[in-house]
């Protein structure tokens, strides 16, 4: 049974022969006590927030210290809005896999070092360093969910800034 299916299914609230357990929302069952519309609709509440303070950052890219904390915080709505549909169990355990440990490890450093520099030191040269750095850090921790993308990235930046013709 594909993905959409069960999705159908969980939000029409259709039986599901292979039982809880292979639902698409299964998972988020002990979150809270929202239906599997809800966490559709809160998903896409929290992702469509994200990706609005992360255009709206956009606005008040000449002063970084701003642009920093709307884009660092819309980025953890973005990414965080998956718990809605995933569950908080699956969302780390899927996040601290072996695969995507580091590019988390990195991404959450970077998310935390970026809000330091913003609204603790005040430093625009390191507070635009941290952002783009996370922008990198989100960059390849999103591919590692694509099979096979992070090595064809590599591969291309290897044959790209290769100095040999």
């Amino acid at each position: 049974m594909d993905a959409l299916t069960r999705l159908h299914r969980s939000l029409a609230g259709g039986d599901n022969e292979e039982g809880q357990e292979d639902d698409l929302l299964g998972d988020t069952e002990d979150l809270c006590s929202l239906s599997p519309l809800q966490r559709v609709y809160a998903f896409a509440a929290c992702l469509a927030t994200g990706l609005v303070l992360m255009m709206l950052s956009l606005i008040v890219f000449a002063r970084p210290i701003k642009f920093a904390i709307m884009f660092t915080f819309g980025n953890i709505m973005a990414v965080g809005s998956t718990v809605f549909v995933m569950g908080l169990n699956k969302q780390l355990r899927m996040m601290f896999d072996p695969v995507r440990v580091y590019a988390t490890a990195i991404y959450g450093g970077c998310v935390v070092f970026a809000l330091i520099f913003a609204l603790l030191i005040h430093d625009k040269l390191l507070t635009l360093i941290a952002i783009i750095c996370e922008i990198c850090a989100l960059f390849w921790y999103s591919l590692s969910y694509i099979p096979f993308a992070r090595r064809i990235v590599s591969d291309l930046m290897v044959k790209l800034c290769d100095t040999e013709l």
